[in-house]
């Protein structure tokens, strides 16, 4: 893995609830979606099941999936699910809004869904249309 190619960090001037709703709106407007929006504030969600987080912990793990093409990838090969669970992190740190998302290079998804030899170029596009919604909602 190529820590520079896979992982894309970004920061915005906007609170993480903030940008975690733009980029929401932003997915729906490329027939996206974010799959757990009622549970992707971790403070919340971490409270709610006895976890205890300092007042100013503020992570949104928002889940992305466009399933008009998901379910048509999902048919054809469901070995193809361990990469489908795509994340943006959305966190506060050092008084700023860090975004973080994480993709695979086409060696990777090769090695870890072999012999299907279409799915690197899909998921590739896929993994571009997140980072470009990225900075869209930045």
């Amino acid at each position: 893995m190529n820590r520079s190619e896979n992982l894309y960090q970004a920061e915005t001037t906007k609170g993480a609830a903030q940008f975690a709703r733009d980029f929401e709106a932003i997915c729906k407007k490329y027939s996206f979606v974010v799959n757990n929006s009622d549970s992707m504030d971790m403070k919340k969600t971490f409270t709610a099941h006895g976890g205890v987080v300092p007042d100013d912990f503020d992570l949104h793990m928002m889940q992305v999936c466009k399933p008009t093409k998901a379910d048509k990838s999902l048919t054809a090969n469901p070995e193809r699910a361990i990469l489908m669970p795509k994340f943006v992190m959305v966190f506060s740190k050092e008084g700023k809004t860090q975004i973080r998302y994480m993709s695979y290079s086409a060696a990777d998804i090769t090695e870890m869904v072999p012999g299907d030899s279409k799915f690197p170029e899909s998921l590739a596009e896929t993994f571009a249309k997140i980072r470009s919604m990225i900075d869209e909602a930045k």
